[in-house]
């Protein structure tokens, strides 16, 4: 979120907070991207908020309470006002449990892989309309293509991102293996260690697709502990996720920190990756 909206967005949450008889007297932004994470006190509430028209709130706080009601290892939401999404001024805001973190030790392979198969046992049991995986690859796709929203790519690695997605796309298509409900980004960023245990954050980029496909965003250890993996499979997800983040990298509206510097640094780990798996690389 632009530091512009900032201030906008924590006066617009702690408002709604305080209309549901919560004390929100007072606002840390604990993350600002493509929404706003804030923890309001002292009524002690994460709130989350993003622009309505940029926002999948609903979907994402209906999930989360059928997950939570099946055992799933999620995020809950505030227990202490309606669960729904709120709009006021422009943004979208939802409320949610704040877990305070436990030492920010490494998480346990094992502990990880173990909490994301009982998330993908409980979205097994669910049917929602959701996502492909490969809409979120054709997304980074048409980046690719765009030149406008991705000036400062080099032909030769404007080449190389567009011809890993549209290949490993076709190729991870084409095994037709298994394909379930998935979180979509269970990277250790969306990852909870509290007193309960590990707890999955941010359902929005939940999607469909192969297990193999949410591994590949964990730390490589996590698949050896998970059940029943495809290293095969995991090992092409593993390329074509690291080729999708490395494509957001160059859109001229990416915010992250060191943005520029990592999509540099990771279009040399997709040739290195495409050489070990002895797949061509373009050029």
């Amino acid at each position: 979120m632009q530091a512009s909206e900032v201030q906008r967005a924590v006066t617009t949450a702690t408002s709604i907070a305080s209309s549901l008889g919560l004390t929100a007297d007072d606002a840390i932004v604990l993350h600002n991207s493509n929404k706003l994470t804030l923890r309001l006190l002292p009524c002690d509430v994460l709130a989350r908020v993003a622009p309505v028209a940029d926002q999948v709130a609903q979907f994402e706080v209906e999930l989360a309470q059928r997950l939570a009601e099946s055992g799933c290892p999620v995020a809950a939401l505030e227990p202490r006002v309606e669960p729904r999404v709120h709009e006021r001024d422009g943004f979208a805001v939802t409320l949610w449990t704040y877990y305070e973190p436990v030492t920010a030790r490494e998480v346990p392979p094992a502990d990880y892989a173990n909490a994301l198969e009982r998330l993908h046992a409980g979205m097994r049991k669910l049917d929602l309309p959701t996502p492909h995986f490969t809409d979120r690859v054709e997304q980074a796709q048409q980046l690719v293509a765009n030149r406008d929203r991705t000036p400062a790519l080099a032909d030769a690695d404007r080449e190389l991102l567009g011809d890993t997605l549209r290949r490993l796309r076709r190729g991870i298509g084409e095994r037709g293996g298994a394909e379930q409900l998935l979180h979509g980004e269970p990277h250790p960023g969306n990852v909870l260690t509290t007193k309960n245990g590990l707890l999955f954050i941010d359902l929005e980029t939940c999607c469909r697709g192969p297990v193999e496909f949410d591994l590949a965003h964990a730390p490589d250890e996590v698949g050896e502990h998970y059940p029943g993996v495809d290293q095969g499979l995991l090992r092409e997800c593993r390329i074509l996720v690291l080729t999708m983040i490395t494509t957001w990298r160059w859109d001229r509206g990416d915010q992250l920190p060191n943005g520029r510097q990592l999509g540099t640094e990771w279009l040399s780990q997709i040739r290195a990756a495409l050489d070990r798996e002895g797949l061509e690389t373009p050029g």
